[in-house]
C-alpha cells in the first residue's frame, strides 16, 4: 500500500511516504512516560524540544481516549513550532486520526485499516525486525539494548553485538533501552540509525541538557531533516 499523496513533508520532522530514507529521519526519538518524573509532561517535552528533540513518541496508552487526545493536542504545537513531529504510539488514537498521522505500533499490534503516512514498530527479535521490514515500516526500535527499568520482561539485554546482528536488512533502527551519550554513539557505530530514549529524558532534572548531550554524541542527520541546533551552553545533564 502506498502512502497518501498528501503525506507530511520533511519540514515536519519525519519524512512522509513508505520506507523513508534513513537520511531524512532524526537521530533521536524521545518516548514519553508522564509517570517517570515529577514534572508535567508538557514541561518535559517543551524542555526536550528546546534541547533539540524533533520527534517525540506519545505513549500514555493507559489514558482514556479523550484525555489522551487532549494531551496530543497540547504537545503537537510544541513540535510543529520547530518543524518536528509528534508520533502516536498505537492504541486508541489510531482509528480517529486517519492516514496522515505518524504511528508507532508495538510488535503485536495489527496495521490500521488506513495505513498511516509514517509507520514504526517496536521490535525485540530478528523475527519481529523481519516482519516490520516486510510490511514497509519506516523505522523500528530495537530493545532492550541495555538493561533498563523501562523495558522489563523482554529478555536479556542485547548489547551492541546483539543490536548489530539485528540491523542488517532492517528499516532504520533506533536502539532503545538504557541509553546515555556514550552508549548512544556505540549503537550508531554498530549500524543503528539513531537512539530512542525514555527514562533518561523523562526523569531528568534538565531534559534539554540530556537531549543536547545525546545529539552531540550522534552523527548529524541528513540534510532533509536536521536534528536540533548544536549544543548550547547550559547545565550539565545529571544521571537519569
Amino acid at each position: 500500500m502506498t502512502a497518501p499523496a498528501t503525506a507530511p513533508s520533511a519540514a515536519q520532522g519525519l519524512t512522509g511516504g513508505r520506507a523513508a530514507p534513513a537520511g531524512s529521519l532524526p537521530r533521536l526519538l524521545v518516548l514519553t512516560d508522564r509517570t517517570a518524573g515529577t514534572r508535567p509532561l508538557r514541561d518535559v517535552v517543551r524542555a526536550a524540544v528546546d534541547g533539540g528533540a524533533r520527534a517525540v513518541v506519545l505513549r500514555e496508552k493507559d489514558l482514556p481516549d479523550l484525555e489522551r487526545r487532549r494531551l496530543a493536542d497540547e504537545l503537537r504545537p510544541l513540535l510543529d513550532a520547530v518543524g518536528g513531529r509528534l508520533v502516536l504510539a498505537g492504541g486508541a488514537l489510531r482509528s480517529q486520526d486517519g492516514p496522515h498521522e505518524a504511528l508507532h505500533l508495538s510488535a503485536a499490534e495489527p496495521l490500521p485499516a488506513l495505513r498511516p503516512a509514517l509507520l514504526g514498530r517496536s521490535c525485540h527479535s530478528a523475527a519481529e525486525v523481519r516482519a516490520a521490514a516486510a510490511e514497509g515500516c519506516d523505522w523500528v526500535t530495537v530493545s532492550p539494548v541495555y538493561l533498563t527499568a523501562s523495558k522489563p520482561g523482554y529478555g536479556p539485554a542485547l548489547g551492541p553485538s546483539g543490536l548489530a546482528a539485528l540491523v542488517p536488512g532492517a528499516p532504520p533502527a533506533y536502539a532503545l533501552g538504557g541509553l546515555d551519550p556514550d552508549r548512544a554513539r556505540a549503537c550508531v557505530d554498530v549500524g543503528a540509525h539513531g537512539v530512542a530514549v525514555l527514562g533518561a529524558v523523562m526523569r531528568a532534572e534538565h531534559p534539554d541538557a540530556v537531549v543536547r548531550a545525546l545529539l552531540a554524541a550522534l552523527p548529524e542527520a541528513g540534510a532533509g531533516l536536521p536534528d536540533g541546533a548544536p549544543p548550547a551552553p547550559g547545565p550539565s545533564p545529571r544521571p537519569a
